[in-house]
């Protein structure tokens, strides 16, 4: 006799191995996809049929809120769906990239959801020149907060409030400190990677597993691997502009309607920079997504 189809939520993915939690239970699954299918992200609400006492075969990802991944020419990395806010951390040692900082901005800005920057270690002297880097950035609505992730008292101060009954995506270039503020945030986080990490199959590659973890006062919070490169080929056009908001009153005072914001007269973007309402860096930024994405189509 066929068993029924059961619904529940990915919470953690390692290549084609996923944990999935089913609805209103403390029971999970090791799960795979059926067939080649691929594209299933943590934060995803799926349909699975079971297997034996714990495992499963995903059939179906249900309708999302949103997606939130980069991609290259190579492949896409998925690294949430339905989140409710980005937490970007960065540190002045070693130093961030202003480059992939724009772009998870760019990514998270086009699919709707809401940016918050973390600069961690604060304690450190080379941390008010890192502040001041990030002026523009903050200038464009993105909040930021100054913390020492060694500190558990003054991130919890910080960023419970923030992160309470919402699921929040934590995301980092590797060494700004994302691991020691998970810590402080889910105290047995590393004890619970080990254990997913080991009933996925994955020994001890615990760095390339993403994982949800539930915050102990309410909200979830997913944690995704360092990352040194950020991507946006599945962006259109249309979609990387909608990634630079900032860019909207602008647009609406330009000539033509397909303008593209590179040398047409009549431009409103290009007349917004020369009067320093838009930043040249962010522009320029938007230039070499636009030219990526087009080069990446002649392949």
């Amino acid at each position: 006799m066929a068993k029924d189809p059961l619904q529940g939520r990915v919470t953690a993915v390692h290549g084609r191995h996923y944990r999935v939690t089913i609805d209103h239970t403390d029971q999970s699954r090791h799960c795979y996809p059926r067939g080649k299918k691929a594209g299933i992200a943590v934060g995803d609400h799926v349909l699975i049929l079971p297997e034996g006492e714990h495992e499963g075969v995903i059939t179906e990802v249900l309708p999302r809120r949103n997606l939130f991944y980069r991609s290259d020419i190579q492949r896409s990395k998925l690294f949430a769906a339905n989140i409710d806010q980005l937490l970007l951390v960065l540190a002045a040692e070693p130093e961030f990239s202003d480059d992939l900082l724009g772009r998870a901005l760019v990514a998270a800005s086009s699919a709707d959801i809401p940016a918050h920057i973390v600069l961690n270690k604060a304690d450190l002297p080379t941390t008010a020149a890192a502040r001041q880097r990030l002026g523009a950035t903050e200038a464009l609505g993105v909040p930021v907060h100054m913390l020492s992730a060694l500190n558990a008292a003054q991130v919890h101060e910080q960023l419970l409030p923030l992160l309470q009954d919402r699921c929040t995506l934590l995301l980092g270039q590797s060494g700004m400190g994302k691991s020691t503020l998970l810590n402080a945030l889910v105290p047995d986080a590393l004890a619970a990677t080990q254990a997913h990490s080991e009933a996925l199959g994955t020994g001890r590659h615990t760095t390339t597993l993403t994982r949800l973890y539930a915050l102990p006062g309410g909200g979830d919070l997913i944690d995704s691997p360092g990352f040194q490169a950020f991507g946006l080929q599945h962006l259109d056009p249309r979609e990387i502009e909608h990634g630079f908001p900032e860019f909207a009153p602008a647009i609406a005072q330009c000539r033509f309607y397909n303008c593209t914001h590179r040398h047409e007269p009549g431009c409103g973007v290009l007349a917004a920079i020369t009067q320093g309402a838009i930043s040249a860096q962010r522009h320029a930024l938007y230039l070499r997504i636009l030219a990526e994405n087009e080069a990446a189509k002649r392949y």
